[in-house]
């Protein structure tokens, strides 16, 4: 009997109370490092809650929130660089949090990244419980709480509200229910760029269930005018925001400029080699041999899935996230943020931890908890963003 279908007879790993554990673990470890950082805050004597709300993106989803689309700054070396690079969805959550109540947008902003946290490790639990059993999702709850840029998921950055309806997107597909699946992609897409990985994941699975390898989910070719919907649904919410964009810019792709003023472009992963080699050899010498670790790095986990058998979404899902994350051509100290969506990435390790006896467990995850924790502290308090 194939998980998905087991969930008819059984109680489904989404429901709350079989989630209960993992939130419970992933509060504890979130709670903690938040701690680390409001001791180190008060030593350096520095503001945590300015850390959390007040600077770099949270800034601009700020501005977004309180006076709309069409602030720009010119930067010191020529750019002009608009609040337009930032996808609306967190802004309006904001805007409208502030508006019925008496928060600010940017505690709004870390009201929405709290509670979409939250969801995100639910979603996630509830995902991995259905296929690799219910230990195996608290494990994987717990390293993605303690990754070491996990304190974004505590700021007022739109990482943690993109995780949650990603997470939950993929759980609905997986269940066969592909309208729900494609509402969440709409509104993933309305969050970030990387939105579109969501969508991919749907017209990939969409596309395996109309093939002989839809025996991996025997469920999702038994609505094909669903399956349609819910695809075409999926893509709308970044296709719209783009296109808005690009007629606000007079220029259909006008988005990719706003990118680029940013330095956000796609290049493929050079610039991130080049950063790498320079900054292991002193010179860009060793480029050719620094590219191809950087790509098997990169590939290495996804084949451990697909040995795992990880259901076809999960695997296109973290791969697209993965590929648009090494292949932007932005500040390099972002990349560990850009591949914090990739939670199936995290999958491998918690499989096979779930294998292992408790104090191993608990010792992996204490170990994980303290480096994030202090890493985290150490980011927050440096000059650049994360």
């Amino acid at each position: 009997m194939s998980p998905a279908r087991a969930t008819l007879t059984a109680p489904s790993p989404g429901h709350l109370r079989n989630a209960i554990p993992a939130l419970g673990l992933f509060i504890a470890i979130r709670v903690t490092c938040v701690s680390v950082l409001l001791v180190w805050s008060a030593f350096a004597d520095r503001s945590a809650h300015t850390l959390l709300a007040g600077r770099w993106d949270s800034l601009w989803y700020v501005r977004v929130a309180e006076f709309g689309y069409g602030f720009s700054l010119h930067a010191p070396d020529g750019r002009d660089l608009s609040s337009m690079a930032f996808f609306p969805l967190l802004p309006w959550l904001e805007e409208g949090i502030s508006f019925l109540t008496p928060l600010s947008p940017a505690d709004s902003g870390l009201v929405v990244s709290a509670l979409a946290s939250v969801l995100a490790a639910w979603g996630m639990f509830a995902v991995a419980a259905q296929f690799y059993g219910r230990r195996t999702g608290i494990i994987l709850v717990g390293l993605w709480a303690a990754l070491p840029v996990g304190i974004v998921q505590s700021m007022a950055y739109s990482e943690s509200l993109f995780v949650a309806l990603a997470a939950w997107a993929l759980y609905a597909v997986l269940n066969g229910r592909w309208v729900l699946a494609g509402s969440l992609a709409c509104l993933a897409g309305l969050t970030r760029p990387v939105g579109l990985a969501v969508s991919l994941a749907l017209v990939v699975t969409a596309v395996l269930g109309a093939t002989r390898l839809r025996r991996l989910l025997p469920d999702i070719h038994d609505r094909p005018m669903r399956m349609v919907l819910g695809c075409v649904i999926a893509p709308l919410g970044a296709a719209a925001y783009i296109l808005w964009v690009g007629r606000q810019n007079g220029d259909p792709l006008g988005y990719l400029d706003v990118q680029a003023a940013w330095g956000n472009g796609f290049d493929g992963g050079i610039a991130f080699s080049r950063f790498v080699s320079t900054g292991v050899t002193g010179s860009p010498a060793l480029w050719g041999i620094i590219w191809p670790a950087i790509i098997a790095l990169a590939v290495w986990p996804h084949w451990i899935g697909l040995k795992q058998r990880q259901p076809p979404p999960l695997l296109v899902y973290s791969a697209a996230v993965t590929v648009l994350a090494i292949g932007a051509a932005g500040y390099f100290g972002s990349k560990p943020r850009l591949l914090l969506p990739a939670f199936p990435l995290l999958l491998p390790l918690a499989i096979v931890l779930a294998r292992c006896r408790r104090t191993v467990v608990v010792t992996v995850l204490a170990v994980a908890t303290a480096v994030a924790a202090l890493y985290g502290a150490f980011w927050l308090h440096g000059s650049g963003p994360p």
